[in-house]
């Protein structure tokens, strides 16, 4: 019996420009990986089709009326929705970035991507792994990296194999290569990953990397 063909990634399209939104639609219609379906034009509009339509990811630009992405980013949090987000933007301000990870966003990456690298990094989120631009992703995680008086004064809940896997998370690996280096099996791997956000509070491996940047357990360099 042939195995039955891996389902394309559904995606929600959410920009308040239709040019972009139309060529976004066409390029990520022509891929075998992707399938668009739906469109939004504003926050609420977004949050609305997320609901109704329950899309794998959601590609989100921050500067839209009525409500931004970063709220709608928020509001998609509140909703326990499973939708992952990723923003799609011109803007590169650190703060900026920093806010959109903090809302839950997965992926931040500029809108002069090409095509091939969008659909890579689309594959990459809906495998539970970050996607950021490097150079914007290294400013906003500066913010809070550099060396400070409050790291390490409060103790971390995290046994000493947990801090080892968040350490590589935070190095950006998935959770194949952190069992391949660890001589553990994945799912293995994927407990401790769910042990470690749930007793941080915390959404996904973006805000577990910034967890460990802040409390010194891991460095940018």
């Amino acid at each position: 019996m042939k195995n039955s063909p891996k389902k394309p990634i559904r995606v929600l399209v959410v920009d308040n420009h239709e040019i972009f939104r139309i060529g976004l639609r066409e390029g990520l219609s022509s891929t075998s990986e992707v399938t668009v379906v739906g469109e939004a034009s504003n926050g609420n509009e977004a949050l609305s089709k997320a609901r109704h339509l329950l899309p794998d990811i959601i590609l989100m630009n921050i500067g839209m009326p009525v409500m931004n992405g970063i709220q709608t980013s928020l509001e998609i949090k509140k909703s326990n929705l499973t939708s992952k987000i990723i923003i799609l933007t011109h803007k590169t301000e650190g703060d900026t970035v920093f806010s959109a990870i903090k809302s839950g966003a997965m992926g931040y990456l500029l809108k002069d991507i090409s095509l091939t690298e969008l659909t890579q990094n689309i594959c990459k989120v809906q495998r539970g792994e970050p996607a950021f631009t490097p150079s914007i992703a290294l400013e906003a995680l500066s913010l809070i990296a550099s060396p400070g008086e409050h790291k390490h004064t409060e103790p971390h809940p995290l046994t000493p194999r947990e801090v080892e896997i968040l350490q590589l998370v935070a190095e950006g690996k998935g959770n194949k290569s952190i069992a391949d280096e660890l001589t553990v099996s994945e799912a293995t791997v994927s407990t401790h990953m769910n042990n470690i956000l749930t007793k941080l509070h915390l959404s996904n491996r973006v805000q577990a990397t910034l967890y460990a940047l802040r409390k010194g357990l891991s460095s940018l360099s």
